[in-house]
Protein backbone atom coordinates (compact mmCIF):
# COMPACT_ATOMS: atom_id res chain seq x y z
CA UNK A 1 0.00 0.00 0.00
CA UNK A 2 1.32 3.39 -1.50
CA UNK A 3 1.38 6.20 1.07
CA UNK A 4 -1.74 8.35 0.73
CA UNK A 5 -1.98 11.79 -0.08
CA UNK A 6 -5.39 13.97 -0.04
CA UNK A 7 -6.27 17.41 0.63
CA UNK A 8 -6.02 16.85 4.09
CA UNK A 9 -3.17 14.79 4.97
CA UNK A 10 -1.32 11.99 4.53
CA UNK A 11 -1.65 8.19 5.68
CA UNK A 12 0.28 5.30 5.58
CA UNK A 13 1.64 2.44 7.12
CA UNK A 14 4.65 3.57 9.42
CA UNK A 15 7.94 2.34 8.62
CA UNK A 16 7.29 1.62 4.70
CA UNK A 17 5.13 4.17 3.32
CA UNK A 18 5.14 6.82 6.56
CA UNK A 19 8.21 7.95 7.49
CA UNK A 20 10.19 11.16 9.29
CA UNK A 21 11.15 11.84 6.47
CA UNK A 22 7.87 12.59 4.32
CA UNK A 23 6.21 13.74 7.99
CA UNK A 24 8.93 16.07 8.29
CA UNK A 25 8.36 17.60 4.42
CA UNK A 26 4.89 17.78 4.48
CA UNK A 27 4.19 19.45 7.78
CA UNK A 28 6.96 22.17 7.33
CA UNK A 29 4.92 22.82 4.51
CA UNK A 30 1.68 23.39 6.27
CA UNK A 31 3.72 25.35 8.63
CA UNK A 32 4.36 27.53 5.87
CA UNK A 33 0.81 27.46 4.14
CA UNK A 34 -0.18 28.33 7.93
CA UNK A 35 1.93 31.76 7.94
CA UNK A 36 4.31 30.37 10.45
CA UNK A 37 1.40 31.44 13.25
CA UNK A 38 0.25 28.70 16.26
CA UNK A 39 -0.37 25.35 15.18
CA UNK A 40 -2.37 22.80 17.60
CA UNK A 41 -0.70 19.57 18.30
CA UNK A 42 -2.72 16.65 19.64
CA UNK A 43 -2.07 12.82 19.10
CA UNK A 44 -4.10 9.23 19.54
CA UNK A 45 -2.64 6.44 21.26
CA UNK A 46 -0.91 4.82 18.72
CA UNK A 47 2.52 3.56 19.86
CA UNK A 48 3.91 5.44 16.68
CA UNK A 49 2.49 8.89 17.67
CA UNK A 50 5.05 10.30 20.01
CA UNK A 51 7.62 10.01 17.78
CA UNK A 52 5.87 11.26 15.12
CA UNK A 53 4.57 13.83 17.20
CA UNK A 54 8.17 14.34 18.11
CA UNK A 55 8.89 14.96 14.09
CA UNK A 56 5.90 17.44 13.55
CA UNK A 57 6.77 19.64 16.39
CA UNK A 58 10.11 20.01 15.30
CA UNK A 59 9.01 20.51 11.54
CA UNK A 60 6.82 23.21 12.57
CA UNK A 61 9.80 25.04 14.89
CA UNK A 62 12.00 25.12 11.99
CA UNK A 63 9.63 27.06 9.80
CA UNK A 64 9.15 29.48 12.89
CA UNK A 65 5.39 28.02 14.08
CA UNK A 66 4.56 28.08 17.81
CA UNK A 67 3.36 24.94 19.35
CA UNK A 68 0.45 24.71 21.70
CA UNK A 69 1.17 20.36 22.82
CA UNK A 70 -2.21 18.96 24.05
CA UNK A 71 -0.31 15.54 23.80
CA UNK A 72 -2.57 12.37 23.84
CA UNK A 73 -6.09 13.88 23.05
CA UNK A 74 -9.29 13.11 20.84
CA UNK A 75 -9.26 14.77 17.15
CA UNK A 76 -12.22 17.25 17.98
CA UNK A 77 -10.50 18.50 21.32
CA UNK A 78 -7.70 19.31 18.94
CA UNK A 79 -10.38 21.26 16.86
CA UNK A 80 -11.77 23.12 20.32
CA UNK A 81 -7.84 24.07 20.94
CA UNK A 82 -7.52 25.48 17.41
CA UNK A 83 -10.68 27.65 18.49
CA UNK A 84 -9.17 27.97 22.39
CA UNK A 85 -5.79 29.58 21.34
CA UNK A 86 -7.05 31.52 18.12
CA UNK A 87 -4.54 29.25 16.18
CA UNK A 88 -3.71 29.55 12.49
CA UNK A 89 -4.45 25.25 12.34
CA UNK A 90 -3.98 22.41 14.04
CA UNK A 91 -2.40 18.94 13.39
CA UNK A 92 -3.90 15.56 14.78
CA UNK A 93 -1.49 12.82 14.46
CA UNK A 94 -3.96 10.26 13.68
CA UNK A 95 -5.05 7.58 11.66
CA UNK A 96 -8.50 7.27 12.86
CA UNK A 97 -10.13 3.94 12.10
CA UNK A 98 -7.25 2.03 10.65
CA UNK A 99 -5.38 -0.53 12.27
CA UNK A 100 -2.16 -0.07 15.10
CA UNK A 101 0.38 0.03 12.46
CA UNK A 102 -0.62 3.17 10.79
CA UNK A 103 -0.38 7.05 11.70
CA UNK A 104 -1.42 10.23 9.71
CA UNK A 105 -1.38 13.93 9.36
CA UNK A 106 -4.55 14.99 9.75
CA UNK A 107 -4.67 18.76 8.90
CA UNK A 108 -7.08 22.21 10.34
CA UNK A 109 -7.63 25.33 9.40
CA UNK A 110 -8.15 28.40 11.35
CA UNK A 111 -11.03 27.95 11.60
CA UNK A 112 -10.96 24.22 12.88
CA UNK A 113 -12.04 22.69 9.39
CA UNK A 114 -10.52 20.37 7.89
CA UNK A 115 -8.35 21.88 4.88
CA UNK A 116 -10.87 21.57 1.88
CA UNK A 117 -9.26 21.10 -1.69
CA UNK A 118 -7.95 24.17 -2.47
CA UNK A 119 -6.24 24.92 1.10
CA UNK A 120 -4.87 21.05 0.83
CA UNK A 121 -3.73 21.91 -2.81
CA UNK A 122 -1.97 25.00 -1.79
CA UNK A 123 0.01 22.66 1.12
CA UNK A 124 0.63 19.97 -1.33
CA UNK A 125 2.02 22.26 -4.07
CA UNK A 126 4.52 23.66 -1.38
CA UNK A 127 5.41 20.29 -0.60
CA UNK A 128 6.43 19.83 -3.74
CA UNK A 129 7.85 22.88 -5.13
CA UNK A 130 11.78 23.14 -6.20
CA UNK A 131 11.45 26.32 -3.14
CA UNK A 132 10.18 23.88 -0.43
CA UNK A 133 8.86 25.22 2.69
CA UNK A 134 10.12 28.37 4.11
CA UNK A 135 12.48 27.28 6.83
CA UNK A 136 13.79 30.33 9.26
CA UNK A 137 16.83 30.63 11.18
CA UNK A 138 18.34 30.07 14.40
CA UNK A 139 16.81 33.14 15.84
CA UNK A 140 13.27 33.20 14.43
CA UNK A 141 12.59 29.18 15.42
CA UNK A 142 9.06 28.58 16.94
CA UNK A 143 8.82 27.68 20.57
CA UNK A 144 6.63 24.62 22.37
CA UNK A 145 3.83 25.43 24.42
CA UNK A 146 1.79 22.70 26.28
CA UNK A 147 -2.01 22.92 27.05
CA UNK A 148 -2.29 19.92 29.65
CA UNK A 149 -5.99 20.63 30.39
CA UNK A 150 -7.34 21.34 26.62
CA UNK A 151 -9.33 17.97 26.93
CA UNK A 152 -10.76 19.01 30.40
CA UNK A 153 -11.69 22.55 28.46
CA UNK A 154 -13.43 20.72 25.93
CA UNK A 155 -15.98 19.10 28.32
CA UNK A 156 -16.56 22.48 29.71
CA UNK A 157 -17.56 23.86 26.49
CA UNK A 158 -19.79 20.91 26.12
CA UNK A 159 -21.18 21.51 29.63
CA UNK A 160 -22.15 25.20 28.81
CA UNK A 161 -24.05 24.10 25.90
CA UNK A 162 -27.61 25.33 27.31
CA UNK A 163 -29.19 22.38 26.42
CA UNK A 164 -26.85 19.82 28.60
CA UNK A 165 -28.09 20.04 32.23
CA UNK A 166 -25.96 17.37 33.80
CA UNK A 167 -28.54 17.94 36.74
CA UNK A 168 -31.50 16.07 35.12
CA UNK A 169 -28.61 13.07 33.36
CA UNK A 170 -27.63 12.32 37.26
CA UNK A 171 -31.43 12.53 38.46
CA UNK A 172 -31.70 9.02 36.28
CA UNK A 173 -29.25 7.32 38.04
CA UNK A 174 -27.52 5.67 34.16
CA UNK A 175 -24.83 3.60 34.33
CA UNK A 176 -22.97 3.32 30.97
CA UNK A 177 -20.11 1.42 29.42
CA UNK A 178 -17.53 2.76 27.93
CA UNK A 179 -15.18 1.02 24.77
CA UNK A 180 -12.51 3.19 23.93
CA UNK A 181 -10.15 0.64 21.86
CA UNK A 182 -7.32 1.95 23.78
CA UNK A 183 -7.02 5.19 21.84
CA UNK A 184 -7.24 8.79 22.80
CA UNK A 185 -10.41 8.69 24.22
CA UNK A 186 -10.19 6.20 27.33
CA UNK A 187 -9.59 9.07 29.90
CA UNK A 188 -11.30 11.41 28.70
CA UNK A 189 -14.85 9.50 28.23
CA UNK A 190 -15.28 8.28 31.46
CA UNK A 191 -14.26 11.65 32.56
CA UNK A 192 -17.03 13.49 30.38
CA UNK A 193 -19.43 10.85 31.83
CA UNK A 194 -18.94 11.67 35.67
CA UNK A 195 -18.84 14.95 34.84
CA UNK A 196 -22.26 14.56 32.74
CA UNK A 197 -23.78 13.18 36.14
CA UNK A 198 -23.86 9.39 35.66
CA UNK A 199 -23.58 7.80 38.30
CA UNK A 200 -21.85 4.56 37.56
CA UNK A 201 -18.99 4.38 35.03
CA UNK A 202 -17.77 0.62 33.96
CA UNK A 203 -15.02 0.43 31.15
CA UNK A 204 -12.79 -1.56 28.86
CA UNK A 205 -10.06 -1.33 26.84
CA UNK A 206 -9.64 2.24 27.58
CA UNK A 207 -5.93 1.93 28.68
CA UNK A 208 -4.28 4.76 26.05
CA UNK A 209 -1.32 2.64 25.30
CA UNK A 210 -2.45 2.20 21.19
CA UNK A 211 -2.40 -1.71 21.35
CA UNK A 212 -6.25 -2.48 20.01
CA UNK A 213 -7.77 -4.98 21.82
CA UNK A 214 -9.86 -5.77 18.48
CA UNK A 215 -10.20 -4.09 15.03
CA UNK A 216 -11.08 -0.46 15.40
CA UNK A 217 -13.34 0.50 13.68
CA UNK A 218 -16.79 0.33 15.44
CA UNK A 219 -18.27 -2.29 13.44
CA UNK A 220 -20.79 -4.69 14.78
CA UNK A 221 -18.14 -7.50 14.14
CA UNK A 222 -15.87 -6.00 16.44
CA UNK A 223 -17.87 -5.31 19.53
CA UNK A 224 -18.82 -8.26 21.06
CA UNK A 225 -17.17 -7.67 24.10
CA UNK A 226 -18.86 -3.78 25.10
CA UNK A 227 -22.04 -5.82 24.64
CA UNK A 228 -21.16 -8.30 26.93
CA UNK A 229 -20.37 -5.70 29.09
CA UNK A 230 -23.71 -4.13 28.94
CA UNK A 231 -25.33 -7.23 30.13
CA UNK A 232 -23.15 -8.32 32.44
CA UNK A 233 -23.37 -4.99 34.91
CA UNK A 234 -26.52 -4.36 33.70
CA UNK A 235 -26.33 -0.99 32.02
CA UNK A 236 -28.10 1.51 30.66
CA UNK A 237 -26.05 2.56 27.74
CA UNK A 238 -22.72 1.32 26.13
CA UNK A 239 -20.75 4.06 23.71
CA UNK A 240 -17.90 2.99 21.64
CA UNK A 241 -15.59 5.36 20.30
CA UNK A 242 -12.80 5.27 17.37
CA UNK A 243 -8.88 5.59 18.05
CA UNK A 244 -9.65 9.35 17.87
CA UNK A 245 -13.19 9.71 19.36
CA UNK A 246 -14.53 11.30 16.42
CA UNK A 247 -17.20 8.51 15.61
CA UNK A 248 -19.37 7.09 18.10
CA UNK A 249 -21.67 4.07 18.23
CA UNK A 250 -23.63 3.19 20.76
CA UNK A 251 -25.10 -0.38 22.70
CA UNK A 252 -28.62 -0.36 24.22
CA UNK A 253 -29.61 -1.83 27.67
CA UNK A 254 -29.84 -5.34 25.90
CA UNK A 255 -26.42 -5.20 25.00
CA UNK A 256 -27.61 -5.02 21.22
CA UNK A 257 -25.38 -2.40 19.05
CA UNK A 258 -27.65 0.06 17.96
CA UNK A 259 -25.11 1.02 15.05
CA UNK A 260 -23.73 4.15 14.00
CA UNK A 261 -25.96 5.28 11.01
CA UNK A 262 -28.29 5.75 14.04
CA UNK A 263 -25.81 8.08 16.45
CA UNK A 264 -26.54 10.72 13.84
CA UNK A 265 -29.93 10.66 13.59
CA UNK A 266 -30.38 10.69 17.59
CA UNK A 267 -28.66 13.60 18.00
CA UNK A 268 -30.43 15.50 15.19
CA UNK A 269 -33.61 14.37 16.73
CA UNK A 270 -32.40 15.83 20.03
CA UNK A 271 -31.14 18.92 18.95
CA UNK A 272 -33.99 19.89 16.31
CA UNK A 273 -36.50 19.97 19.18
CA UNK A 274 -33.96 22.75 20.91
CA UNK A 275 -32.90 24.28 18.04
CA UNK A 276 -35.51 24.11 14.80
CA UNK A 277 -33.54 24.40 11.53
CA UNK A 278 -32.34 22.26 8.45
CA UNK A 279 -29.45 19.47 8.41
CA UNK A 280 -27.22 18.69 6.28
CA UNK A 281 -25.69 14.68 5.99
CA UNK A 282 -23.68 13.26 2.73
CA UNK A 283 -25.00 11.14 0.39
CA UNK A 284 -24.24 7.62 2.02
CA UNK A 285 -25.99 8.41 4.97
CA UNK A 286 -29.15 6.77 5.90
CA UNK A 287 -32.70 8.01 5.11
CA UNK A 288 -33.81 8.07 8.64
CA UNK A 289 -31.83 11.48 8.67
CA UNK A 290 -34.34 12.63 6.29
CA UNK A 291 -37.37 11.24 8.49
CA UNK A 292 -35.89 12.83 11.48
CA UNK A 293 -35.68 16.25 9.60
CA UNK A 294 -39.27 15.59 7.96
CA UNK A 295 -40.62 14.86 11.52
CA UNK A 296 -39.13 18.69 12.23
CA UNK A 297 -40.60 20.30 8.79
CA UNK A 298 -36.99 21.17 7.91
CA UNK A 299 -35.07 20.39 5.19
CA UNK A 300 -32.20 17.48 4.97
CA UNK A 301 -29.18 19.04 2.44
CA UNK A 302 -26.85 16.17 1.04
CA UNK A 303 -23.48 16.97 0.29
CA UNK A 304 -20.66 15.15 -0.87
CA UNK A 305 -18.85 12.20 1.03
CA UNK A 306 -16.26 13.92 3.54
CA UNK A 307 -16.36 15.95 6.77
CA UNK A 308 -15.26 19.13 5.29
CA UNK A 309 -18.17 18.49 2.11
CA UNK A 310 -20.81 18.30 4.93
CA UNK A 311 -19.71 21.23 6.75
CA UNK A 312 -19.29 23.67 3.81
CA UNK A 313 -23.10 22.39 2.78
CA UNK A 314 -23.84 23.15 6.80
CA UNK A 315 -22.32 26.51 6.43
CA UNK A 316 -24.03 26.80 2.55
CA UNK A 317 -27.45 26.14 3.86
CA UNK A 318 -27.37 27.86 7.72
CA UNK A 319 -28.07 24.06 8.90
CA UNK A 320 -28.02 23.68 12.40
CA UNK A 321 -26.65 20.93 12.85
CA UNK A 322 -24.58 18.29 10.01
CA UNK A 323 -23.23 14.93 10.54
CA UNK A 324 -21.99 11.68 8.72
CA UNK A 325 -23.97 8.37 8.92
CA UNK A 326 -20.49 6.59 10.53
CA UNK A 327 -21.34 7.95 13.67
CA UNK A 328 -19.68 11.18 13.42
CA UNK A 329 -22.01 14.14 14.79
CA UNK A 330 -21.30 17.87 13.90
CA UNK A 331 -22.35 20.07 16.21
CA UNK A 332 -21.63 24.29 15.26
CA UNK A 333 -22.85 25.16 18.60
CA UNK A 334 -18.75 23.87 19.72
CA UNK A 335 -17.01 23.38 16.13
CA UNK A 336 -17.56 22.63 13.11
CA UNK A 337 -16.53 18.89 13.44
CA UNK A 338 -17.31 15.30 14.68
CA UNK A 339 -17.37 15.22 17.78
CA UNK A 340 -17.94 11.92 19.92
CA UNK A 341 -17.72 13.28 22.78
CA UNK A 342 -20.78 16.25 22.31
CA UNK A 343 -22.96 12.93 20.80
CA UNK A 344 -22.83 11.05 24.33
CA UNK A 345 -24.42 14.56 25.74
CA UNK A 346 -26.81 15.10 23.56
CA UNK A 347 -28.01 11.27 23.34
CA UNK A 348 -27.72 11.13 27.11
CA UNK A 349 -29.81 14.14 27.78
CA UNK A 350 -32.83 12.85 25.06
CA UNK A 351 -32.76 9.99 26.81
CA UNK A 352 -33.29 11.43 30.49
CA UNK A 353 -35.31 14.59 29.54
CA UNK A 354 -37.53 12.12 27.23
CA UNK A 355 -37.26 9.39 30.22
CA UNK A 356 -36.71 5.92 27.58
CA UNK A 357 -34.17 3.93 27.10
CA UNK A 358 -31.95 3.97 24.05
CA UNK A 359 -33.82 -0.04 23.25
CA UNK A 360 -37.15 2.13 23.36
CA UNK A 361 -35.93 5.01 21.42
CA UNK A 362 -34.40 2.99 18.70
CA UNK A 363 -37.65 0.65 17.96
CA UNK A 364 -39.63 3.98 17.49
CA UNK A 365 -37.97 4.34 14.65
CA UNK A 366 -38.08 3.09 11.04
CA UNK A 367 -35.57 0.49 9.96
CA UNK A 368 -32.93 0.66 7.44
CA UNK A 369 -31.02 -1.74 6.27
CA UNK A 370 -27.27 -0.23 4.23
CA UNK A 371 -25.19 -2.24 2.48
CA UNK A 372 -21.60 -2.01 1.49
CA UNK A 373 -20.08 -3.92 -2.45
CA UNK A 374 -17.61 -3.21 -4.30
CA UNK A 375 -16.92 -4.03 -8.37
CA UNK A 376 -13.72 -4.58 -9.62
CA UNK A 377 -12.75 -2.96 -12.68
CA UNK A 378 -9.59 -3.56 -13.70
CA UNK A 379 -8.49 -1.48 -16.88
CA UNK A 380 -11.69 -0.30 -17.38
CA UNK A 381 -12.40 3.69 -17.45
CA UNK A 382 -14.29 4.08 -13.80
CA UNK A 383 -15.15 7.77 -15.21
CA UNK A 384 -16.72 5.80 -18.29
CA UNK A 385 -18.31 3.17 -16.34
CA UNK A 386 -20.20 6.25 -14.05
CA UNK A 387 -21.46 7.93 -17.03
CA UNK A 388 -23.21 4.89 -18.74
CA UNK A 389 -24.84 4.08 -15.16
CA UNK A 390 -26.38 7.76 -15.16
CA UNK A 391 -27.12 7.34 -18.52
CA UNK A 392 -29.39 3.56 -17.80
CA UNK A 393 -30.64 5.19 -15.05
CA UNK A 394 -31.76 8.77 -16.72
CA UNK A 395 -35.40 8.34 -15.64
CA UNK A 396 -34.53 7.32 -12.19
CA UNK A 397 -33.43 10.88 -9.44
CA UNK A 398 -30.05 11.14 -9.77
CA UNK A 399 -27.00 12.74 -8.40
CA UNK A 400 -23.69 12.94 -9.30
CA UNK A 401 -21.94 15.93 -6.97
CA UNK A 402 -20.09 12.60 -5.85
CA UNK A 403 -20.09 9.64 -8.31
CA UNK A 404 -23.24 8.48 -8.98
CA UNK A 405 -26.41 8.20 -6.51
CA UNK A 406 -29.45 6.72 -8.15
CA UNK A 407 -32.52 7.38 -5.60
CA UNK A 408 -35.38 4.90 -6.12
CA UNK A 409 -38.78 5.07 -4.24
CA UNK A 410 -38.23 2.48 -1.82
CA UNK A 411 -34.31 2.96 -1.52
CA UNK A 412 -30.96 4.43 -3.06
CA UNK A 413 -27.50 3.06 -4.43
CA UNK A 414 -24.34 5.27 -4.49
CA UNK A 415 -21.58 4.46 -6.06
CA UNK A 416 -18.13 6.24 -6.24
CA UNK A 417 -14.75 5.35 -7.89
CA UNK A 418 -11.79 4.54 -5.25
CA UNK A 419 -8.92 7.15 -5.26
CA UNK A 420 -6.41 4.55 -4.15
CA UNK A 421 -8.25 1.12 -6.74
CA UNK A 422 -9.33 -0.02 -9.02
CA UNK A 423 -12.89 -0.46 -8.21
CA UNK A 424 -16.48 0.94 -7.74
CA UNK A 425 -17.53 1.06 -4.03
CA UNK A 426 -21.31 0.35 -4.01
CA UNK A 427 -24.01 1.54 -0.75
CA UNK A 428 -27.35 0.32 -0.92
CA UNK A 429 -30.05 0.95 1.64
CA UNK A 430 -33.60 0.22 1.95
CA UNK A 431 -35.84 -1.06 4.41
CA UNK A 432 -34.83 -4.53 4.53
CA UNK A 433 -31.19 -6.22 3.47
CA UNK A 434 -32.74 -8.10 0.80
CA UNK A 435 -34.28 -5.09 -0.65
CA UNK A 436 -31.31 -3.40 -0.33
CA UNK A 437 -29.63 -6.32 -1.69
CA UNK A 438 -31.77 -6.22 -4.95
CA UNK A 439 -31.66 -2.42 -5.48
CA UNK A 440 -27.59 -3.07 -5.86
CA UNK A 441 -27.30 -6.32 -7.76
CA UNK A 442 -28.55 -4.94 -10.82
CA UNK A 443 -26.41 -2.01 -10.97
CA UNK A 444 -23.60 -4.45 -10.07
CA UNK A 445 -24.19 -6.70 -12.93
CA UNK A 446 -23.94 -4.13 -15.15
CA UNK A 447 -20.71 -2.36 -13.91
CA UNK A 448 -19.54 -5.95 -14.31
Amino acid sequence: MALMISVSGIRGIFGTDLNPENLARFTAAYGTWAGGGTIVVGRDSRVTGELCERVVTAALQSVGCRVISAGIVPTPTVAMGVLRHNAAGGIVISASHNPAQWNALKLLNSRSEFLDAEQGARVMEIANSAGGPAYVGFDAIGQVEHDDDLADWHIQQILNLPYIRPEVIAGKNFRVAVDAVNGAGSLVVPKLLSKLGVTAVDTIHCTPDGLFPHNPEPLPEHLADICQLVQERGSDLGVVVDPDADRLALVDEHGRLIGEEYTLPAAVDFHLEKKPGDIAVNLSSSRISEDIARKYGVTCHRSAVGEINVVKKMQETGAVISGEGNGGVINPDLHPGRDALVGIAMVLQMLAERDTTLGAYRESLPSYFILKSKVELGSVNADEVLRKVTEIYKDEKITTIDGVKIDFDNGWVHLRKSNTEPIIRVYSEARSAQEARDLAEPIMNQLR
